[in-house]
């Protein structure tokens, strides 16, 4: 009977989505009757035909509409961890223009990291992989830095207990160090490190040089991951992070990489390439649109996506991004900057073809949407 049922749905594969016929095939009830499923279908067809844009239908305009009349109604907040002040996340309209910007360094980026079997349920093993990929610095480790200018050796001393908890001793530390910087000597005893100059004596500041430059040291941990805090999502363990390392982090073992994400555009665009940027623009913005309670339809987010991705790079909705490309020199000329515009477009030679909007409304002629796009022609007897 089932399979009766299935042919029947197949009939219509020209006519409605495959997403939609899949739908339709998990919710039939075994029991219905060959007249009431042909009713469903057509009714379906009918829907679907109604949902579908007309021509000549300003899309873009519609959108831009649809996006930006709730858009100002957005309060403008940031978001804060609970208890942890560093860990903040731009959301609201801050948010969404940053997103439409296509911004290369946006002001919180951050990740959730999604891990495999058995570490997203092992709270302990989970700790310890948060603590080996958060980004420390030789400076967190040392507790005091002091400067012998007699004897002209610097001697650091360093935090043991941190050093236990990163699995780490002072011998490692050293090896980091010689391999970063030349010229010293490095010493270790149990919790301090002594640099003396090698060769000659030299001036005071190159000590003073150097304890500036061994605090920014990298020790351990992945470059760009400055926070991480575990916290429980649902059944498993995720760890989210303040500062993203996308490329390092996929690599890891034991990194569930098909749900691992950043909210870095560009990141993601580097690693992933373009269609997954497409994506993470319109689950960053629907994302943001939801938490503040706003309804605005997805196909309209996903208009704005399409057009700032349809170049095979992310472009910003802005005059150095999509505004650019646009053909037309009047419309460039009516967004920002309209003399350079214009200017370069003399001094080239340019030609408008007037398919667009903006630029018919600026010469008063019909806009070549809905109405306006057909010419129409009478017949002379």
């Amino acid at each position: 009977m089932k399979n009766d049922h299935e042919k029947a749905v197949e009939e219509y594969a020209g006519q409605l989505s495959l997403s939609v016929l899949q739908e339709v095939k998990e919710q039939l009830p075994a029991s219905i009757s060959k007249a009431d499923l042909t009713k469903v279908m057509d009714t379906l067809v009918a829907a679907h035909g109604t949902a579908k844009v007309n021509p000549g239908e300003c899309v873009g305009l519609v959108s831009a509409q649809s996006i930006g009349e709730p858009g100002t109604q957005m309060t403008l907040n940031t978001f804060h961890f609970a208890g942890v002040s560093e860990m903040n996340v731009t959301t609201g309209l801050p948010r969404i223009i940053e997103i439409f910007d296509a911004r290369k360094d946006i002001k919180t980026p951050m990740m959730e990291i999604f891990l495999k079997e058995p570490y997203h349920s092992d709270i302990d093993r989970l700790k310890k992989f948060a603590a080996k990929i958060k980004e420390t610095t030789f400076g967190e480790l040392a507790s005091e830095y002091s400067l012998n200018i007699f004897d002209q050796v610097l001697k650091v001393t360093v935090n043991r207990s941190l050093l236990a908890d990163y699995d780490l001793s002072t011998k490692d530390l050293v090896k980091v160090i010689k391999a970063k910087v030349k010229g010293f000597n490095a010493e270790s005893s149990d919790d301090e490190i002594t640099f003396s100059k090698s060769g000659k004596t030299q001036e005071l500041k190159d000590l003073y040089n150097l304890k500036e430059k061994i605090k920014e040291l990298k020790i351990a941990g992945m470059k760009g991951v400055k926070q991480v805090l575990p916290v429980k999502r649902g059944e498993e363990y995720i760890v989210l992070t303040s500062g993203t390392n996308l490329k390092d982090i996929l690599a890891l073992p034991e990194v569930d990489g098909t749900r691992t994400s950043t909210n870095d555009i560009y990141e993601i665009f580097e690693v992933l390439g373009v269609e997954a940027a497409r994506e993470a623009i319109i689950r960053e913005v629907f994302k943001v649109i939801e938490a503040q309670g706003l309804n605005i339809d997805v196909r309209h987010i996903m208009l704005v996506a399409d057009i700032m991705c349809a170049t095979g790079e992310v472009k910003g909705v802005t005059r150095y991004g999509v505004v650019k490309e646009k053909a037309s020199v009047l419309a460039r000329a009516s967004f920002e900057t309209p003399i350079k515009h214009l200017i370069n477009a003399a001094l080239e030679g340019e030609v408008d073809h007037l398919t667009s909007v903006v630029e018919n409304v600026m010469i008063n002629q019909p806009v070549p949407v809905g109405t306006g796009l057909p010419g129409l022609i009478t017949k002379m007897k």
